[in-house]
């Protein structure tokens, strides 16, 4: 039985020798026609073929995917980079164009009152953190010609005066501090009284000691009155928006919002000399 068996294997393998010989006779390049048999078999196998067509196309494409996938990833993290970098660019470009614009405010102020005043332009780098509202801190100081008592303005208003002084540095005293004194006028009716901070973190001021017959009202403005001598006649302060009675009854109190945003000062200027009085911006009334 084994002997036979062996010589049915033989025989399967001869077969198949002969039969792939003669494929390969029948499947030359050069032969314009096919004979029946190839095909029988091409046709037989043409589905077979196709199915694998499609799978090979199926495994091409999946991997063209994957590594297309793999590009995608790497270019939006790429993009992403640079989104960031340019909406970074935008903020810096919007910061340098506000700078700008309160550079030129100040540069303009300084020029519309250079025949009066000697200013000198400071930047706020700091604030008491026991008093955030009240005091500040600038980036000149004595080497700058910076004093003790020196006003302290922005192109909007009055904003302090200088209290202390180091060589690199000075700190300043805000209006809306309560230990805060200024001589002040009603500008329409040249009413006088003195401006005093109110609570820290209000923002606020109030004018003080108004005869209590004035006639005040809400959007009067109120500048400095010259009296005291710190501060120079005719800075505008803020305006008045709401008028009580002080408790003794004789006198009458306004609340005044400065004009100059002392919450958030950047830069400022210190008005080193006043250079005559008597020629100082007319002030409604005058």
């Amino acid at each position: 039985m084994p002997r036979l068996v062996s010589y049915k294997n033989f025989f399967l393998v001869a077969v198949l020798v002969v039969a792939a010989l003669t494929a390969m006779r029948f499947t030359d390049i050069g032969r314009q026609n096919l004979t029946p048999m190839e095909a029988a078999i091409k046709d037989s196998l043409a589905p077979i073929q196709s199915i694998f067509m499609k799978i090979g196309h199926t495994f091409s494409g999946g991997a063209r995917s994957i590594t297309s996938l793999g590009r995608m990833a790497e270019e939006n993290e790429a993009l992403k980079e640079q989104v960031a970098l340019l909406k970074g660019q935008v903020y810096r470009l919007e910061e340098l164009r506000q700078e700008n614009e309160r550079l030129k405010s100040l540069l303009q102020y300084k020029d519309t009152y250079s025949q009066f005043f000697e200013t000198k332009t400071a930047l706020v780098i700091g604030r008491d953190p026991g008093n955030w509202f009240g005091v500040v801190t600038l980036n000149k100081g004595s080497k700058d010609g910076i004093l003790k008592d020196m006003p302290v303005v922005t192109p909007l208003g009055l904003a302090g005066k200088v209290v202390s002084v180091s060589e690199n540095t000075s700190q300043v005293l805000l209006i809306t501090d309560p230990r805060s004194g200024v001589g002040a006028l009603v500008q329409e009716s040249r009413v006088p009284g003195v401006l005093e901070g109110t609570t820290a973190g209000s923002g606020e001021t109030r004018l003080i000691h108004v005869p209590k017959d004035t006639q005040l009202t809400e959007g009067q403005v109120i500048i400095t009155s010259g009296i005291g001598g710190n501060f120079p006649k005719g800075i505008p302060i803020g305006k008045i928006v709401s008028i009580s009675n002080e408790p003794t009854g004789l006198f009458k109190t306004a609340t005044v919002v400065p004009f100059a945003d002392l919450n958030r000062l950047e830069e400022v200027m210190v008005i080193s000399t006043v250079f005559n009085p008597d020629l100082l911006p007319p002030t409604e009334g005058d």
